[in-house]
């Protein structure tokens, strides 16, 4: 006698607007592979658009290139491109960047053994279309009361930096200087000169940077780094 065989049952796709559980989105989002972004924002999925160069890729990629060079020149921090995060049961975030403290340093996440990056980074940076992207809602809700220290939403299309520090809980807004600079409360030298970014002046936004890495704050943080 011959016994049939069962068909493989293979997850469902992903879909915007499925409710899932974490263990369900991951298993879902694993059998995706052509999938290059999915996000979990309060047990909802996510599933974002084509990215437009103008409005996202360039702008990303400066963000990241911001970044990269602070993480470069500062022992002990680590910056990433867009990778997923697991923050609670119903949220796991893929943000645009982020930079976070090493654990062994005493930063407050740290790396799974299967690759992802567990609890708050220090830092996060959306790339918005604008200021009415849920960025700026719920996840922003979200971030907020995972504990992370600093958020950044770049509202291209409104030229529009949104920078808040975590106090008691709260999220602060945080304005520029009257030089158009906004200084990090948790990585000292981590400056950001916003004019020129939303001008797309990346030389002296890095040169602002130069700056800040050759302070004593940033010396006596990477002292405490150690």
């Amino acid at each position: 006698m011959t016994l049939s065989k069962q068909p493989i049952s293979r997850p469902l796709p992903l879909e915007n607007g499925d409710r899932v559980s974490r263990q369900e989105f991951e298993r879902r989002y694993a059998a995706m592979p052509d999938l290059k972004k999915a996000e979990l924002i309060e047990g909802v999925v996510y599933l974002p658009a084509a990215l437009r160069y103008r409005s996202h890729g360039r702008p990303h990629a400066n963000i990241v290139g911001w970044l990269a060079t602070y993480a470069a020149l500062t022992p002990g921090i680590e910056a990433a491109d867009n990778p997923t995060i697991r923050l609670d049961l119903d949220n796991e975030p893929q943000p645009d960047a982020l930079l976070r403290i090493d654990e062994a340093r005493g930063g407050q996440s740290r790396i799974s053994q299967d690759d992802y990056v567990e609890g708050a980074p220090e830092l996060i940076v959306e790339i918005a279309a604008s200021s009415a992207a849920y960025d700026l809602y719920d996840k922003k809700n979200v971030y907020r009361r995972n504990g992370v220290q600093e958020y950044i939403v770049w509202s291209v299309a409104d030229r529009q930096v949104s920078w808040f520090s975590l106090e008691e809980g709260v999220y602060v807004s945080q304005t520029p200087d009257e030089n158009g600079i906004i200084r990090s409360s948790v990585f000292p030298g981590l400056d950001l000169n916003v004019r020129a970014l939303l001008d797309g002046d990346m030389a002296e936004v890095l040169t602002e940077v130069g700056r800040g890495i050759g302070t004593v704050a940033h010396q006596q943080f990477v002292q405490r780094l150690e």
